[in-house]
């Protein structure tokens, strides 16, 4: 049976990258970044937003490229996967973190947002802005 564990998110980080670096010198950055979206309030017929937050971890180049180029309120593509980590807390109770572990990253804000652009590969090429617009939908997109 075939499987998959994808995730690829668009947003805006709630704090500057905590960078750290493992025993053996590998760099690890942790940052949450948010998403949002409008929704209709069925009671007052109104348009909210509605925010997620979500947990990222970054390990090696990405990790210290996130490190030196974001910010808070930098607007980033994260492409990775989910995975739920089990841990204890200092009361000894059992707690588990879902967070996603970047693989792809890119700055999208434009350097007057406190962020420069750049790919996963390390590139620091700018990016055009950070206004991310959904490409118009094409009926001949679709394959059958």
């Amino acid at each position: 049976m075939a499987s998959l564990n994808k995730v690829m998110l668009i947003g805006n980080l709630g704090k500057d990258p905590e960078l750290r670096h493992t025993a053996s010198g590998m760099a690890v950055a942790t940052f949450s970044i948010a998403t949002s979206e409008r929704v209709k309030n069925k009671q007052t017929n109104e348009w909210e937003k509605k925010t997620d937050w979500h947990n990222v971890v970054l390990w090696d180049k990405q990790a210290t490229l996130a490190g030196q180029y974001l910010t808070k309120g930098s607007t980033v593509y994260i492409e990775g996967r989910l995975q739920t980590r089990k841990w204890q807390d200092r009361d000894g109770n059992t707690r588990y973190t879902t967070e996603v572990v970047g693989n792809t990253i890119e700055f999208l804000s434009s350097k007057g947002e406190g962020a420069r652009s750049g790919g996963g590969d390390s590139s620091y090429e700018p990016s055009g802005g950070g206004n991310y617009e959904e490409p118009p939908f094409q009926d001949d997109d679709i394959p059958f």
